[in-house]
């Protein structure tokens, strides 16, 4: 149980799933540590350097038992985390005492262990961006007819369908699984780098053996499945990568944004819900309400994400020459909230997604109601094939326009219909074959077809093995 006396972000309370809370937890960052001191001892072992394998042996069998409370004790005396947990690790492996983070500076462990966690991370968000795909595009293939109004200005426009407009929402998603892919196929390993980026003490260690200070940096990278390694570092590795994934989790917030803003006005509209629980309470005052609330705190989380995602480019801005610590607070709260807070915004999202209430009557009742206005061009159209004169019929159409918005207004149904039908001008016009609402929709239904085979379907067969997540909210 949480202590209620203290402030507990409700990140880690209400909002992010487990896994993303564990991956970003201290006993995956320690433990992390501890296997890249592990594994730069053994590559230096390789390399030459006197390592028993007694010390490697105790270090293998402590890389899990942390002992957090002596950590908390030396990091008090000593100021200083990486210190703290060399000390501590060196109590439960004493043998390797000694030889612990030989010639590696804090950010070894630091930065290395962050680009592993934000490579776990960015899979995990993977996974979820292809849940929603096709969930998505499960909603598309079963509403690729459902004729619906389309806004522009949120006023209503011409017509589309409800799948085409789930392709849309689905071709964001789309986009963020990309951008993640692509910051994951180009991440680098920060490396085995020394205190300023200049490997001096690696190559004292190695009595100014420039190859196998080399091999130690690849081995190492490649021990931990990174094929790339940075070039070159400072301390750190460039605070530009910290800020180009910063900005992909970003891009989800503006995805999960827009997707849910239009569930909230589709809510308005009595369109499309999000789901409603059967003992779920809209308003403590007016039991009747049936409030879009999943969408509202997403569009309240993808704010947030947004706003943090702009610190780590900040962070790169503000570093001298080869670094300084101001990036460290900074970066403790804005990499793990921005995962945990696009975490927390996808997971509403593919609840929602695979909850959505469509309401066939009422969209149909919208379109109608508006199809009178849209269908003036093509009755247009339809009487001077029949021989009328465009001028004259256009100024027939104006005038009975007014005409009935002004009983819109009024309060009354919209008659545009009636009063041109009764219009000896209009009397060769099939009104029928104008008013099928199918010829307001263009190729919506083609569409989503087009891009289920061209867009989904490569990425249900790459993430076959990811796909079947359910989203349960925790509130």
């Amino acid at each position: 149980m949480p202590d209620r006396n203290t402030y507990t972000s409700p990140l880690e309370t209400r909002y992010a799933g487990k896994e993303m809370r564990t991956l970003f937890g201290d006993q995956k960052k320690f433990s992390t540590w501890r296997r890249l001191w592990l594994e730069l001892a053994r590559c230096q072992k390789e390399l030459g350097l006197d390592i028993t394998d007694e010390q490697i042996a105790q270090m293998e069998a402590n890389l899990d038992n942390i002992n957090f409370a002596a950590a908390s004790h030396h990091e008090r005396r000593l100021r200083h985390d990486v210190m703290a947990h060399i000390h501590t690790f060196g109590d439960a492996a004493p043998a390797a005492r000694p030889i612990i983070h030989l010639g590696a500076t804090s950010q070894y462990v630091n930065d290395n262990t962050d680009l592993i966690v934000m490579r776990e991370g960015m899979r995990l968000l993977i996974g979820q961006l292809a849940n929603i795909a096709a969930t998505l595009a499960d909603f598309a293939r079963k509403q690729r007819d459902t004729v619906c109004l389309a806004f522009t200005h949120f006023q209503p426009a011409q017509l589309t369908t409800v799948g085409k407009r789930a392709t849309l929402w689905c071709q964001d998603f789309l986009m963020d699984l990309r951008e993640l892919e692509h910051r994951l196929e180009t991440l680098e390993f920060r490396g085995v780098k020394g205190t300023t980026g200049t490997q001096a003490s690696f190559l004292a260690l190695f009595d100014g053996d420039h190859e196998k200070v080399k091999r130690l940096d690849r081995t190492v990278a490649q021990r931990f499945g990174f094929a790339r390694v940075c070039p070159v570092t400072g301390q750190t590795y460039s605070r530009k990568i910290d800020a180009a994934i910063a900005a992909a989790l970003g891009g989800i917030g503006a995805s999960v944004h827009k997707f849910c803003n239009d569930i909230r006005l589709l809510s308005h509209c009595r369109e499309i819900e999000e789901p409603f629980g059967s003992s779920q309470v809209g308003s403590s005052a007016m039991a009747y309400k049936r409030n879009p609330m999943r969408c509202e705190r997403a569009t309240g989380l993808a704010r947030w994400l947004i706003g943090i995602s702009a610190q780590p480019l900040q962070t790169a801005a503000e570093q001298w020459f080869e670094r300084t610590l101001d990036d460290s607070a900074n970066k403790r709260l804005a990499i793990p909230e921005a995962f945990l807070t696009a975490d927390a915004c996808l997971r509403i999202v593919l609840n929602v997604a695979q909850g959505l209430v469509v309401h066939p009557n009422i969209i149909a009742q919208n379109f109608v109601a508006e199809l009178p206005y849209m269908a003036t061009e093509n009755i247009l159209m339809a009487a001077v094939r029949a021989g009328g004169d465009r001028q004259k019929l256009h100024e027939r159409i104006r005038v009975h326009s007014l005409a009935s918005a002004e009983q819109v207004n009024w309060g009354h149904p919209n008659d545009l219909l009636d009063r041109l039908q009764n219009d000896d001008a209009f009397d060769r016009v099939d009104f029928n074959a104008v008013l099928e609402p199918r010829a307001y929709i263009g190729r919506s239904p083609e569409q989503v077809d087009e891009f289920l085979t061209g867009e989904i379907a490569p990425i249900l067969e790459k993430y076959a093995g990811k796909l079947g997540q359910q989203s349960e909210l925790n509130v």
